[in-house]
C-alpha cells in the first residue's frame, strides 16, 4: 500500500512537476489534492516542454491515472482548455477523473478576485487574480458550487442566489461595480456539466480501493510549505494547505495509509508575489539566477523573486509536513560561482535565531547569516550518479541535507526527465 506526498518544501516553483513526473511511470495514481489554476508545473519530455496548471503531472505517463481531488478549486474553462490542448499535441486524457466534491470557481470569483485587489493597493496580498481565494472562502462560508451542482440545476440556482445575494451587495456598494445576473452564470456553468460529465467520480472512493488493492498512489502538491494557508509567512500565502496534512482531506485518505513524504527543494531559493523573503538578491547574483535558471511563473508569467539557499526554510518544512526524503532540483543552475553562500540561521533585533520565527514582524526583519560553500565550474548536466558530480557540488548537496534534517534522495541536473541523478528510490 504505498502512498507517497510529494510536496514543495519553499514557497512553490521547486520542480514538483519534473519529480512528479519522474515517478509518474513507476506509480498507479497521481492526485492532486489542493490548490487550482493559481499553480503550475512544467514538465520537458524529450524536445516537448509541456506546462501544466489543474491537471496532475501524471496525465503525461500512459498507464497513470490522474486525479482532481476533492480538495481542489476547479475553473471548468481552464480545465477543459487544458485538455484540449493535451489532446492536440497527441496526450490521452481520457483517464482524468475529477471529484464530485471538488468546488467550482466561479465567474463571480473571478471578479471579487480583482476588484479586491485592485482595492488594496499597496496592501494587496499579490494574488493571480484567478477566483482561488475568494472560491476557498466561499468553501468555508458554505455557500460554495461544487462538480456535483452542475448535475441538478435547481440546486445549483439556489446556491448562486444564495452567493449573490451578499457578493453583488459589496460588489455594487462598495466597489461600485455592476451587479452579477444570477441567470447568466447558471447558464454559463451548465454549459459545462456534460463537458465534464466524463471525468466526474467518487475520487475518495476510488483512491482508498486502490491503496486496499496495492496500487501506487502519489498526491500532489500545489505552491508550497510557506505558502501554506496555516503553516506559511501569512498573510502571504496560498487559500488552502498544500502541506502533507492537506494531502488526507483534500484526496480523503487517513494519514495510516501514507508511507513516504517527499519535500522538492531548489539549490537555492525563489518565490512570486509579495512577503517577507530574507535571502532574496537584488544584485547583478539575483538576477543571473533569475536568467539561467529560467525563473519566471509556470501560470502568472511574473518573473520570479531569487536568493540563496535558505536552510532554516527547509528544516522547517522537514518539521511541519514529516518529511522522509527531499528531491533537490536545478542544482546546474549553480554552475560557475565561485564561492555559494548559504543561510544557515537569522539575526533578529541581534540575536541569532536557527529556527524559523513564528511571529510575522521577526521574519519580516530577519537578516539572513550565510556560511560560504564552495562552488563549480564543470558541467554537470550530463552526471548519472552522485560521484559524477565535481567534489565541490557533492559537498554542497552534503551540506544541504545535513542543513535541512532529511536524505537527499534524487538530484536534478538539468530541466528533462532523464536529467535527474536517482541516489535513493523513492519506491
Amino acid at each position: 500500500m504505498p502512498a507517497l506526498v510529494l510536496l514543495g518544501a519553499q514557497w512553490g516553483d521547486e520542480g514538483k512537476g519534473k519529480a512528479t513526473d519522474l515517478l509518474g511511470g513507476s506509480v498507479d495514481y497521481v492526485v492532486r489534492y489542493q490548490g487550482g489554476n493559481n499553480a503550475g508545473h512544467t514538465v520537458v519530455v524529450g524536445d516537448q516542454k509541456y506546462a501544466l496548471h489543474l491537471l496532475p503531472s501524471g496525465i503525461l505517463s500512459p498507464g497513470c491515472t490522474p486525479v482532481i481531488g476533492n480538495g481542489v478549486v476547479v475553473d471548468p474553462s481552464v480545465l477543459l482548455s487544458e485538455l484540449s490542448g493535451l489532446n492536440e499535441r497527441g496526450v490521452d486524457t481520457s483517464k482524468l477523473l475529477l471529484s464530485g466534491n471538488a468546488h467550482i470557481i466561479t465567474p463571480y470569483n473571478v471578479t471579487v478576485d480583482k476588484v479586491t485587489e485592485r482595492f488594496l493597493g499597496k496592501r494587496k496580498i499579490g494574488t493571480t487574480g484567478r477566483g482561488i481565494g475568494p472560491t476557498y472562502a466561499d468553501k468555508i462560508n458554505r455557500v460554495g458550487i461544487r462538480v456535483q451542482d452542475l448535475y441538478d440545476e435547481s440546486i445549483l440556482t439556489q446556491k448562486v442566489e444564495a452567493a449573490l445575494d451578499v457578493k453583488n451587495q459589496i460588489l455594487t456598494k462598495l466597489y461600485n461595480r455592476r451587479a452579477i445576473a444570477v441567470d447568466q452564470v447558471v447558464e454559463e456553468l451548465l454549459d459545462y456539466a456534460e463537458k465534464l460529465r466524463p471525468y466526474v467520480a467518487d475520487t475518495v472512493l476510488v483512491i482508498n480501493e486502490a491503496l486496499e488493492n496495492d496500487k501506487v498512489v502519489l498526491f500532489e502538491g500545489g505552491q508550497g510549505t510557506l505558502l501554506d494557508i496555516d503553516h506559511g509567512t501569512y498573510p502571504f500565502v496560498t487559500s488552502s494547505n498544500p502541506t502533507a496534512g492537506g494531502a488526507c482531506t483534500g484526496a480523503g485518505v487517513g494519514p495510516t495509509k501514507i508511507s513516504r513524504v517527499i519535500g522538492i527543494l531548489k539549490a537555492y531559493t525563489t518565490r512570486v508575489g509579495a512577503g517577507p523573503f530574507p535571502t532574496e538578491l537584488f544584485d547583478e547574483d539575483g538576477e543571473a539566477l533569475r536568467r539561467i535558471g529560467g525563473e519566471r511563473g509556470v501560470t502568472t508569467g511574473r518573473d520570479r523573486r531569487c536568493g540563496w539557499f535558505d536552510a532554516v526554510i527547509a528544516r522547517y518544512a522537514t518539521r511541519v509536513n514529516g518529511l522522509t526524503d527531499f528531491f533537490l532540483t536545478k542544482l546546474d543552475v549553480l554552475t560557475g560561482w565561485e564561492q555559494i553562500p548559504v543561510c544557515v540561521a537569522y539575526e533578529i533585533d541581534g540575536k541569532r535565531v536557527e529556527e524559523l520565527p513564528y511571529s510575522q514582524s521577526d521574519f519580516h526583519h530577519a537578516k539572513p547569516v550565510y556560511e560560504m560553500l564552495p562552488g563549480w565550474s564543470e558541467d554537470i548536466s550530463k552526471a548519472k550518479s552522485f560521484s559524477d558530480l565535481p567534489k565541490n557540488a557533492q559537498a554542497y548537496v552534503k551540506a544541504l541535507e545535513e542543513m535541512s534534517g532529511a536524505p537527499i534522495s534524487a538530484i536534478g541536473v538539468g530541466p528533462g526527465r532523464d536529467e535527474t541523478i536517482e541516489i535513493n528510490s523513492f519506491l
